[in-house]
C-alpha cells in the first residue's frame, strides 16, 4: 500500500505536466516546426510567393545559387563583414571596458554615453549616418569644405571600395557599447587582489591584462565573441538604409538578397533556399566557434 501511493503521486504530477506542457508545444509547432517544414519545402519549388502555383523543381535552386556570381559576392561580403566586425567590435569594446572600469568619477555617465548608440534601431542608426556620410551635403563633407580640405572629401557611401568600409564603421559604433557591458561585468569579476599582487612582483600593466585579466576574461569573451559574429551574419537594417546594397553589388550580403531577391524579385522559393543556406552557415559557425571557445577556456 505505501508503495502504491507514491507511484499513483507520480503518475498525477506527470499528468499536470503533460498539461502545462500542451500549450507551449502548440505554440512551438505552430509558430516554429510548421514555418521551417514549410521553408523546407517552399526551397525546392519555383513559387513566387503570391500565386497558388507552387511547381516542385527539385535542387534547381540549389544549383543556381552554387553558379551564381551574385550569390558568390554576397557570401564573400557575408564573410568579411563577419570576421572584421567581430575583431573590431570585440577590441573596442574590450578598450572602452576597460577605459570605463579604471574611471573614478563619474563612471555612470561614460557607462551610459558608450552604451547609448546601442539603444537606437539599425533604421535610426542608419538615416543619421547617411546624413553624416552623404558626399553632397554630409557633415563630414561640410566640414572638410570649411576647413579648405576637399581633397579629404570620400564618398563613403556611392564608392564601391568605401561602401563596405562605411557599414563596418556604423555598425562597430552602434554595437560596440553592448559588448562593452558585458566585458565591464567580467573586468568587475576580477579579484583586485590578483592585480595587486602582480603589481608588487613588478608585472606591469600588460602583463597584468595578459595573464590575469584576459584569462579571467574568457567567459565574458565567449559570450561577446558569440553574440558578435551571428549578429554581423544576420546585418541588415544599416544596408537596407545606408546602400540599398549597391553601389551595384558591393554591399550586399546573404540576409540582404534574401530579401531582394524573395520580395523584390518575387522569388520566394529562391529567397528561402538561400535562407536555408544561411541557417546552416550560421550552425556551422556558431558550432565551430563554440567548440574552439569553450576548449580555450578549459586551458585557461
Amino acid at each position: 500500500m505505501t508503495t502504491i501511493q507514491p507511484v499513483k503521486r507520480k503518475r498525477k504530477w506527470l499528468s499536470f505536466s503533460i498539461v502545462f506542457l500542451i500549450p507551449a508545444l502548440i505554440l512551438y509547432t505552430v509558430f516554429v516546426m510548421v514555418p521551417t517544414a514549410s521553408s523546407i519545402y517552399l526551397s525546392f519549388t519555383s513559387w513566387d510567393g503570391v500565386s497558388s502555383d507552387i511547381r516542385f523543381i527539385g535542387f534547381d535552386n540549389f544549383v543556381e545559387m552554387w553558379h551564381s556570381e551574385r550569390v558568390h559576392n554576397a557570401l564573400k561580403n557575408t564573410l568579411i563583414l563577419s570576421v572584421v566586425l567581430v575583431v573590431l567590435e570585440n577590441i573596442l569594446a574590450l578598450l572602452l571596458a576597460m577605459l570605463v572600469d579604471q574611471v573614478r568619477w563619474f563612471r555612470n555617465m561614460f557607462r551610459s554615453i558608450f552604451y547609448f548608440p546601442t539603444l537606437l534601431s539599425g533604421i535610426v542608426m542608419g538615416f543619421v549616418w547617411t546624413i553624416i556620410m552623404n558626399y553632397n551635403f554630409g557633415v563630414l563633407s561640410q566640414l572638410f569644405d570649411n576647413m579648405n580640405l576637399p581633397f579629404l572629401k570620400i564618398d563613403w557611401l556611392g564608392n564601391p571600395d568605401y561602401a563596405l568600409m562605411a557599414i563596418i564603421l556604423t555598425t562597430v559604433w552602434k554595437g560596440a557599447g553592448y559588448y562593452m557591458i558585458i566585458y565591464l561585468a567580467g573586468l568587475q569579476g576580477v579579484p583586485p587582489e590578483l592585480t595587486e599582487a602582480a603589481s608588487i612582483d613588478g608585472a606591469n600593466r600588460w602583463q597584468q591584462f595578459r595573464h590575469i585579466t584576459f584569462p579571467l576574461l574568457a567567459g565574458a569573451f565567449t559570450v561577446c565573441m558569440m553574440l558578435s559574429m551571428i549578429a554581423s551574419l544576420k546585418i541588415f537594417d544599416q544596408i537596407a538604409v545606408m546602400t540599398d546594397g549597391g553601389p551595384g553589388f558591393a554591399t550586399e550580403t546573404l540576409t540582404y538578397i534574401i530579401y531582394k531577391v524573395g520580395f523584390g524579385e518575387l522569388r520566394q522559393g529562391f529567397g528561402t533556399a538561400l535562407s536555408l543556406v544561411l541557417f546552416t552557415l550560421i550552425l556551422i559557425v556558431s558550432l565551430i566557434q563554440i567548440k574552439l571557445l569553450r576548449s580555450r577556456e578549459v586551458q585557461l
